[in-house]
Formats: C-alpha cells, sequence, structure tokens
C-alpha cells in the first residue's frame, strides 16, 4: 500500500520546499499592498547647490492605520547621505541631511494635520495628510563647491516610518527579535550623481 500524495511529499521533503516556493510567489503582491515605493527620486543642480526630489507613495499597514485613527502621532523620516567613491578605502560621506514629518489624527475636528517642522497644515483625509508628507522638492543637499568634477558621487536615500518617537509604552517590542512587523515601513535607494554638463 502506498502512502497517501501528501505523506509521500512530506517523506520526500518536497512540501516544505514547495510551502516555500508559494510564500515567494505571493511575497510581492503583499509588499505591494502596504509600504512605501519611491516614486521619483532626482538630483539636480540649482543655484549652486545638489538638490533632492522625491515622491513617496505610502499605504500603511491595518495595525499602523489604527494606531493613527486612535490619536497616536506617527514620523516619518527621510534621509540622505552624499557619498564620493573611493577604490582604496570606504566611501567618503560628503553630507548628510535628514527631515521628519509628523501625521496626526485631530479626533474634535475629524482632521489630519502633517507638520514638518513648525509648519503644519490640516487636511481633510489621511491620503491627503500622507501625500504631503511623503515629497519634498528643492531640498538642499550639499554645494557644488564640495563636489570635485574628476570624482564620482551617489546618493544613499531612505525614507521609513520612525518608530523611535512612538509614545514609550507602544516601542515596547517592537525593537527586538527580527524586526518591528508591521511596523516596518519604509524604502531606501542609491541614486548615481550624473557629473556636471
Amino acid at each position: 500500500m502506498h502512502p497517501p500524495p501528501v505523506r509521500r511529499l512530506i517523506m520526500q521533503g518536497l512540501l516544505p520546499a514547495l510551502v516555500v516556493l508559494c510564500g515567494l510567489a505571493f511575497a510581492p503582491l503583499a509588499a505591494a499592498a502596504q509600504g512605501v515605493e519611491l516614486v521619483t527620486l532626482r538630483a539636480s543642480r540649482d543655484e549652486g547647490a545638489l538638490n533632492l526630489e522625491f515622491t513617496a507613495r505610502v499605504n500603511l499597514p491595518r495595525t499602523v492605520e489604527d494606531a493613527l485613527q486612535r490619536g497616536v502621532p506617527l514620523y516619518f523620516v527621510a534621509q540622505a547621505q552624499l557619498l564620493r567613491e573611493r577604490w582604496y578605502w570606504r566611501d567618503k560621506r560628503v553630507a548628510r541631511v535628514a527631515r521628519s514629518w509628523r501625521v496626526a489624527y485631530q479626533p474634535l475636528t475629524g482632521n489630519w494635520r502633517a507638520g514638518l517642522g513648525g509648519l503644519n497644515q490640516t487636511y481633510a483625509t489621511l491620503t491627503e495628510a500622507l501625500t504631503a508628507a511623503s515629497r519634498s522638492a528643492g531640498w538642499k543637499l550639499a554645494d557644488l563647491a564640495q563636489l570635485d568634477p574628476d570624482k564620482s558621487y551617489y546618493i544613499e536615500f531612505s525614507y521609513r516610518l520612525d518608530t523611535t518617537q512612538l509614545p514609550g509604552p507602544m516601542q515596547f517590542g517592537l525593537t527586538g527579535l527580527g524586526g518591528q512587523g508591521e511596523w516596518s515601513v519604509g524604502a531606501s535607494r542609491l541614486l548615481k550623481v550624473e557629473p556636471a554638463p
């Protein structure tokens, strides 16, 4: 008598492999549904400076959105560093900049607020507030005088949900044991800086 087909697969070690393959096949669909997608990331030279422009599309996981609905403010951080390539040692950091946006729900008015620094704006929907907190244009990264025209440069860019600014009790359990689960929302990219014309 032959064992049932599923048992035969387990005995041959093929079932775990099939489960892993199915998980890998559907992982991109789940990742596209929630998280951060960098739509644009550009560097430009203007008025003696190297400027950065980015636009991100943010789709929050249900847990994170529920926390927002309950009045917990979220902070999103964009960081960029300009690096000069070196063949003989680690690449040299020329400049580093960071910006932080705060998104919060106002239950009394039913409005959303997004702020950069001390400037706050009110929005009717969460989508509008997240759109305002996930883009920047004309962001000065470095003076052009800092760049050597004979060298190659690139930018390391990241945009993420900053869980270190959550209230203390909410941070418990987010930083240990292999990541932050649904609270790990972000994206990063390398961008080569084109030489001056």
